[in-house]
């Protein structure tokens, strides 16, 4: 892919936290104008990504570029344009959620106030936004958070876990923010354990695993490949020999009910059906497998780690 059409690119990217490798020797690619998600298991090294990648980390070598600027020389020209949580957002409980925005207001300059009221509204927190943040719940916050991010009207969105707390009405509408977002021309990449969520709102992904990219690029290039079938049947042994034998059939399976058979192209199924058929093999039922990003995830990745640094 051209680095002109990313937005963020790494190389040979590594940091150690002691005799620890959080994130090794990693290229990335974040394609501009996408949703892009980070996927991998705690300890995998994704927050310690985002910090790489907003600065607040210091690599031990490797490059990182964003927007076409390198990280860190050109650190404050790049955060000018990027909204970001890591973990959960903290505010000053004791003010409202429009109080806190106007501190943030107050900070990034005066062309920053007029975006207060359009980001509450576009969060859903605009009724409340005169409450103090204390009453707020966890998902409220999160949304508050987003809605800090977009005092910048960034061209780049870094949300670490963002779905925490929300409710599915409150998914949905974060999932439908992101969607308009990225209509607008920006990239917002997003880390979340919520793989359904991710496969529902990203293009594509990152799956990390202990501190490596494991695989990167579009979900359904990812979640794709040669179809498979489900055929309920009996005997599975005769069908077995049957297709293990059949210069169509990819590959095949023995399961409790049946077979699953993998194709290359989906109209040889029918003739699969009908010669099982024709040698006396009861077929009861055939169904395509689709493969979820969760199945493939865990495919990719070897552990459920520990807690994140």
């Amino acid at each position: 892919m051209n680095e002109s059409s990313l937005t963020i690119t790494t190389r040979g990217l590594t940091k150690r936290f002691g005799h620890r490798t959080a994130v090794a020797d990693l290229d990335l690619a974040v394609p501009s104008g996408r949703a892009f998600g980070l996927l991998g298991h705690n300890g995998a090294g994704k927050t310690t990504l985002i910090r790489l990648l907003l600065g607040l980390l210091q690599p031990d070598s490797g490059s990182i570029t964003i927007a076409g600027h390198r990280l860190p020389e050109h650190r404050q020209e790049v955060l000018a344009g990027v909204g970001a949580i890591i973990e959960e957002p903290h505010f000053h409980g004791h003010l409202s959620g429009r109080e806190n925005l106007r501190i943030v207001a107050a900070v990034r300059g005066p062309h920053t106030f007029p975006r207060i009221e359009p980001a509450l509204a576009r969060v859903g927190l605009l009724e409340r936004g005169g409450d103090r943040v204390r009453t707020y719940s966890q998902g409220m916050r999160q949304r508050l958070g987003i809605a800090r991010c977009l005092l910048a009207d960034p061209h780049l969105l870094i949300l670490d876990e963002p779905m925490n707390g929300l409710d599915p009405g409150g998914i949905l509408q974060l999932r439908q923010l992101i969607a308009e977002l990225v209509a607008e021309g920006r990239t917002v990449v997003l880390s979340s354990h919520l793989l359904g969520e991710i496969e529902k709102t990203c293009q594509a992904v990152a799956v990390i695993d202990q501190g490596r990219i494991v695989w990167q690029g579009a979900i359904a290039d990812l979640v794709g490949g040669a179809p498979q079938y489900d055929i309920n049947c009996d005997p599975t042994s005769l069908a077995v020999a049957m297709l293990s034998a059949d210069p169509t059939v990819v590959q095949v399976t023995a399961r409790t009910d049946g077979v699953r058979v993998t194709v290359a192209d989906p109209s040889d199924v029918s003739r699969i059906n009908a010669r099982l058929i024709g040698a006396g093999v009861a077929v009861s039922g055939v169904s395509p497998v689709r493969i979820s990003l969760e199945d493939r995830f865990l495919q990719l990745t070897t552990r459920t780690g520990d807690a994140r640094p």
